[in-house]
């Protein structure tokens, strides 16, 4: 019974000396100890869960086929980007016009090799990208940037190979647009995502 009085006496002293003392942690690089580590916010989402087989070959499907085109989708934003704030520079309509066709010319020769290889499917999905990651469909963007006909035309040649550039996204509502997103959501939390079109061919 001492032993046990004893050994309360100690655990009581402990934990009340432990409350007043304040324990400061070195951090590699910093040069000032602190009393908290910041670390860096992760997302981490549940394993995948199918309900059948084909539902499986679907997703991964339509996960490799985003992964695939998505660098494309963000250098159309990023060409935008700087088109969008270049022009207002341009004063007279006419230069206007003239800058847009040869950014347009550019791109055309850059990529149009490697666009001509997209499946059918794999181009609708860029469509739909475009959409996500500037907020017009492709269809607006011609139409805006050049003007209605050669929206027009560009749809018209789009519905030979069964692709629409009036496509938005909308993953509330379309199953293909929800496994787009999981899919990008996925792979930018694990790091795993692609970037640029230089990434890909290493």
């Amino acid at each position: 019974m001492k032993n046990f009085f004893f050994l309360l006496t100690f655990l009581y002293t402990t934990l009340s000396l432990s409350q007043d003392i304040d324990v400061l942690i070195m951090v590699e690089g910093d040069s000032i100890a602190t009393k908290s580590i910041d670390l860096k916010e992760i997302t981490v989402y549940p394993p995948l869960d199918f309900l059948s087989i084909d539902d499986k070959i679907k997703y991964y499907t339509v996960k490799r086929k985003t992964l695939k085109v998505y660098p494309y989708a963000l250098l159309a934003s990023e060409r935008l980007q700087k088109l969008n704030s270049r022009l207002p520079l341009i004063k007279t309509r006419s230069q206007k016009k003239k800058y847009t066709k040869i950014v347009e010319r550019f791109i055309e020769k850059e990529f149009s090799n490697e666009l001509k290889k997209l499946t059918r499917t794999e181009g609708q999905i860029l469509v739909k990208l475009v959409y996500r990651e500037t907020g017009e469909t492709v269809f607006d963007l011609v139409k805006r940037l050049r003007n209605g006909l050669r929206a027009f035309s560009y749809n018209s040649l789009g519905k030979l190979f069964d692709i629409s550039i009036k496509t938005g996204y909308d993953p509330q509502k379309i199953e293909e647009d929800a496994i787009i997103e999981d899919v990008l959501k996925r792979a930018y939390a694990d790091k795993s995502i692609k970037l640029s079109l230089k990434d890909i061919e290493n």
